[in-house]
């Protein structure tokens, strides 16, 4: 596989193979076995990459940051093993980033091991009981406020969030699962964008290689191989694919199935990394039009419920949202770490209430923050008509 991602690699890049020494290798590169955490830093020592500490677990490890390519127009932001116990993601990332293109005017931005304490452990949440990928909206760990700072500072235009599924979910009968922002509140052309990189780029990518692949969250009858159940939290915003597509990055959940062998797995995130690879190489214009255009946003119907292929309620559908929201001082001192990670401004008023206005950036956001209607807001705050 290793091979694969070189030669796709000169393919995108043009570039001729050259005489050079071995490159560094990771644990599971040389033994089989998982990478360690010892082996791990060995490891991106070794490569030479500029990396960053961009967060420290509740037992003190590093949540780092490794960058490939100056800093550039395009970003690729991969988040690895979320979940302590689906080590694959991570190797992957490992591997993919030392020997993907150095593409001119393409940044790919690495968070190796989202979950330190998770992965030493082997569970699926960090060392606080807290499930990682169900914290992007709160942030209530370190990890998800380390991944919030990245996406505020470098804005990425792809967010590709690696990830495995196991013998637990049995009507999950493909090699690798994958699935787009479906939150409402993501814009059209970033919610169809996310869609063809699925669709379009990484279900391609790992079925030429002889992988099966579908859609994550649709059980699947394992006879007849038709869909019996939809069983994904598809709306969620807590969840990194949404997200991303609320902060105007084109999403991607990529599950491989955990009951293959390990080299399998880590194989057929590479393959999607490609089909990523591919994906930015030949839209990167249109990528970043769509994200600007999310960005300027200004108007139009909140959703507090309903999905892509789940139409909300009435009571779900907000379609003249208030001009913003108010919060007391008290309010403000409990939550604006979190409005700053999230990049959301607010204006202070007379009386020494804050407002946060809707036309922003983070528009989209900020209902499913401070509205009581919402699923698991940070606080209810008082919305205002008039600004």
């Amino acid at each position: 596989m290793r091979g694969l991602l070189i030669a796709f690699a000169l393919i995108i890049a043009g570039a001729t193979p050259a005489h050079a020494a071995e490159p560094p290798r990771t644990g599971f590169e040389q033994t089989g076995n998982w990478t360690t955490e010892s082996e791990e830093q060995a490891y991106l020592t070794a490569l030479g990459l500029p990396t960053t500490r961009i967060g420290t677990t509740a037992q003190g490890r590093p949540v780092q940051l490794v960058q490939v390519g100056p800093r550039a127009r395009t970003v690729v932001l991969f988040i690895c093993s979320q979940h302590g116990d689906e080590p694959a993601g991570r190797e992957a990332c490992l591997i993919a980033m030392r020997d993907l293109p150095r593409r001119p005017g393409v940044t790919y931005l690495f968070v190796p091991n989202a979950n330190p304490d998770g992965r030493v452990a082997n569970t699926r949440t960090n060392s606080g009981g807290i499930d990682i990928n169900r914290d992007h909206l709160l942030l209530k760990s370190a990890e998800a406020r380390a991944i919030a700072a990245v996406i505020r500072d470098w804005r990425p235009d792809v967010i590709h969030d690696l990830h495995e599924f196991g013998p637990s979910e049995p009507y999950y009968v493909k090699d690798v699962l994958w699935l787009w922002p479906r939150n409402l509140n993501a814009t059209k052309a970033v919610h169809d964008l996310s869609e063809s990189l699925s669709r379009a780029y990484v279900k391609p990518a790992v079925e030429a290689a002889g992988r099966t692949s579908g859609v994550y969250g649709i059980y699947v009858d394992p006879v007849t191989g038709e869909p019996v159940r939809q069983v994904a939290g598809d709306h969620q915003e807590r969840i990194l694919r949404n997200t991303a597509g609320l902060k105007h990055a084109m999403g991607l959940l990529l599950e491989t199935n955990d009951t293959g062998t390990p080299r399998k797995r880590v194989d057929s995130h590479l393959l999607a990394v490609n089909g990523t690879l591919k994906y930015v190489s030949e839209k990167g214009p249109e990528i970043e039009r769509a994200n600007a255009r999310s960005r300027a946003v200004r108007s139009g119907p909140v959703y507090f419920g309903g999905a892509d292929n789940q139409a909300p309620t009435p009571g779900q559908v907000e379609p003249n949202p208030p001009c913003g929201y108010v919060l007391t001082a008290a309010q403000y001192t409990e939550i604006k770490d979190e409005l700053g990670l999230h990049g959301i401004r607010s204006q202070y008023m007379r009386g020494g209430d804050r407002i946060v206005p809707l036309n922003q950036g983070m528009r989209a956001l900020i209902p499913l923050l401070l509205d009581a209607r919402a699923d698991g807001e940070l606080l209810a705050a008082r919305p205002i008509a008039h600004c």
